[in-house]
């Protein structure tokens, strides 16, 4: 693992590296005075060299970065004496006119694999090709277009400072991996899949065979890279992410990435984690599952789904966040001084609600923290509410447009058994978790434990304000999400992005609002092509997620007739909004103009002969306002009149004379 070593280390490991360079040395000298038939002393040097190598080896508290070096690589003693060779022209240690000397011409000051081969014991001719370790992993270099034998070495300048005990990620990584801290105390959910991991590691896989790649699959990318490092961790080594969007599109280049990651990994003792978030485009899903295919060592993938490896064993592992218990755990270790206030059930609504990762549940404990201290229970659970409703927004304000919910259940003109449905569902997404966890109705196997509904009716009848009011009720934000948007002519991407949707939404249980849901929910017919066939797929996706999401999703449409039946049964509820007759039509007009407006001689029952909906009546009050500000008067029936015009002509309508005469 890459941690930093003491001095005491960093002062042996000089002395053990100058020990090593002075054999290499000895022998070179030994070497060139035989060439001259010299005194027979030089191997009294030798031996001597030897000897005080093997003294400072004595002192290493730990392996020197020599020894760690050629174990990882395997390295003949041979090829260790040619990388010290090279080493030695870099730190400067005299052995340029050695070599010179050597080579026969005062200006080739450099080793060279002829001389290595002539000069050092235990030579072989396999340590110079291309598959052997010292050019295989780069650890030296041939000059372009020289002989293989007289080509001046020289060597990386990564490992060179590696051998002087500087340990660091070599700088043409560094900008596509990030190394990944050792986490704190795992939740015992992600710890058993930590333990899973590193015993699979611990085991050898068959003779010849990579260790398969692990995928850590599910919607907490943040828990994957906490169980990868502490797995890694465990075995006394480091991970390193690589985002798979970054990773470059060149093979050449990716080539390069990899052969310098192994190398890396095996110096610093690594893992690799390649993640894919949902913003990873399928073009680099590609490049990343055959980037993960060739590369050695340790590897894992995050995703959100498992990709699909050819040509490499994998192993998957579902990540979840963490259960309702363990996050209660987290929220209290986040809260500290906070959680000394009686909670009295706070944490429990909470966590029954949201499903945040940690980084969430930190930033909102945080801000609770800012509004402190709290000294009754009821003001710390609001103010935990509060924050995780902000905390669970930013990926979703992404996908989907935000409401403010103003309107509250006195705003809602419409009959009595129509709002006792609507008050139906907020039973139901409160008590969900009584329902099936506590009273065993999940246990029954059931599908469609999602609470869904759909809200049928002409423009403007309320489906909107309904959602408002549910959103206001529940104390939920509430998401409006356009389905034509996000219907998409290539395959794939509309099940992609309804799933970056759910995925989205689930942190907080937002009340998901489906606009436009004939977009997806026209009357299936009899499949005759592809395009059809990926119709319905499409719609069996939609009904799989909101079956399965944790909160509230509601579609609208104008046409409920133009939906299948079949589509229409797996829903929970089906609220048709009426268009309102003349006496609920008057109840909005009384109900739309604050009381801080000035009014004059407004006729209610007149107003409610016109025969528009609430939404209506809304812009056409809004407008009147308007005209009446600019003219500095109260909203009269003459200002209602001229909006009323406007409204439909805005809406290419008649309007009949009789319907609007005597508003003057």
């Amino acid at each position: 693992m890459n941690l930093p070593l003491p001095h005491s280390w960093q002062a042996a490991n000089q002395r053990q590296l100058a020990a090593a360079l002075a054999v290499v040395r000895a022998r070179l000298l030994q070497h060139a005075l035989v060439q001259q038939e010299g005194p027979p002393e030089q191997v009294r040097d030798v031996e001597a060299a030897l000897a005080a190598l093997t003294e400072a080896e004595s002192t290493m508290p730990a392996p020197s970065a020599l020894e760690s070096l050629c174990d990882a690589f395997r390295l003949s003693a041979f090829e260790r004496d040619i990388l010290l060779c090279c080493a030695s022209l870099e730190l400067g240690t005299g052995f340029g006119p050695l070599f010179a000397a050597m080579n026969g011409d005062p200006r080739r000051t450099w080793p060279t694999f002829g001389l290595a081969l002539a000069a050092l014991p235990g030579a072989h001719w396999s340590a110079l090709t291309p598959v052997a370790a010292l050019r295989r992993w780069e650890l030296v270099s041939l000059a372009p277009g020289e002989q293989l034998t007289t080509s001046p070495l020289r060597i990386d300048e990564r490992i060179l400072h590696y051998l002087a005990g500087l340990s660091y990620l070599d700088r043409r990584l560094q900008e596509f991996l990030t190394p990944v801290p050792v986490p704190g105390a795992l939740p015992p959910s992600h710890q058993e899949l930590a333990e899973r991991l590193r015993r699979l590691w611990e085991r050898e896989p068959p003779a010849g065979a990579p260790s398969p790649v692990v995928q850590l699959c599910g919607v907490e990318p943040e828990g994957a890279q906490a169980i990868a490092s502490a797995a890694c961790a465990s075995l006394g080594l480091q991970l390193h992410v690589a985002r798979a969007g970054l990773l470059p599109s060149g093979a050449e280049e990716r080539a390069t990435l990899a052969r310098l990651w192994e190398r890396e990994a095996l110096l610093l003792g690594s893992g690799l984690l390649l993640e894919c978030d949902e913003s990873t485009g399928a073009e680099a899903l590609r490049l990343a599952t055959a980037f993960a295919e060739r590369l050695q060592g340790m590897v894992l993938i995050s995703a959100r789904e498992p990709l699909r490896l050819r040509h490499r064993a994998s192993l998957q592992l579902d990540v979840k966040r963490p259960t309702r218990g363990e996050q209660q755990v987290l929220w209290m270790q986040a809260l500290g001084s906070e959680a000394a206030v009686p909670l009295n059930g706070a944490l429990e609504r909470v966590t029954t609600q949201f499903d945040l990762p940690l980084r969430s549940i930190r930033a909102a404990s945080l801000e609770v923290h800012e509004r402190g201290p709290f000294q009754e229970e009821a003001s710390l659970g609001a103010a935990l509410w509060a924050a995780c409703r902000v905390q669970s927004r930013p990926r979703l304000e992404e996908l989907a447009q935000r409401l403010e919910p103003m309107a509250g259940w006195d705003d809602l003109v419409m009959p009595a058994d129509k709002k006792a449905i609507l008050r139906e569902i907020c039973a139901s997404v409160r008590q969900r978790t009584r329902v099936y966890e506590t009273w065993g109705f999940a246990a029954r196997g059931m599908r469609g434990l999602g609470i869904s509904a759909l809200f049928s009716g002409a423009s403007g009848t309320g489906k909107t304000m309904a959602a408002e009011v549910l959103a206001l009720e529940l104390g939920l934000d509430v998401y409006r999400i356009d389905l034509s948007q996000v219907v998409s002519k290539y395959i794939g991407e509309t099940e992609k992005n309804l799933r970056r949707v759910f995925d989205a939404a689930q942190e907080g249980g937002a009340i998901l609002l489906f606009d436009e849901a004939d977009a997806l929910f026209g009357k299936r017919t009899e499949v005759r092509d592809s395009h059809d066939r990926y119709a319905n797929i499409e719609v069996s996706y939609l009904l799989q997620q909101m079956e399965a999401y944790s909160g509230l999703a509601i579609l609208t449409t104008n046409m409920k007739d133009a939906l299948d039946t079949a589509f229409l049964r797996r829903l929970r509820f089906v609220l048709q909004f009426p268009f309102p007759d003349a006496a609920q039509r008057a109840e909005i007009w009384r109900r739309m103009f604050p009381a801080a407006t000035p009014t004059e001689g407004l006729d209610m029952t007149r107003l409610a002969r016109l025969s528009v909906t609430g939404g209506n009546i809304r812009t056409i009050a809004l407008n009147a306002a308007f005209l009446a500000a600019d003219a500095n008067e109260p909203v009269r029936m003459g200002h209602l009149q001229r909006a009323v015009r406007s409204e439909f002509s805005k809406l290419d309508k008649p309007l009949a004379e009789a319907e609007v005469s005597g508003w003057t």
